[in-house]
């Protein structure tokens, strides 16, 4: 039980990381796109929310270490 848990951790931690990684990519190139002298600006933001949002499947993945230990 406690490997299937595990599974259930980190996959859901990874697909939240790709949709929320998606949605911060497709909004800067848009932001880009809209205004192009910004894009130094712009890409800054997106670099610290896409390490952000990594930090979850790390989390998923010390939870599903966790949950297999016990």
């Amino acid at each position: 039980m406690g490997l299937i848990a595990a599974a259930i951790a980190v996959g859901l931690a990874a697909v939240g990381a790709g949709i929320g990684n998606g949605l911060i990519v497709g909004r800067t190139v848009e932001g880009i796109a809209r205004q192009p002298e910004l894009r130094s600006v712009l890409q800054t933001t997106m670099f610290i929310g896409v390490a952000l949002v990594e930090a979850l499947p790390i989390i998923g993945v010390v939870i599903a270490f966790i949950v297999m230990g016990q």
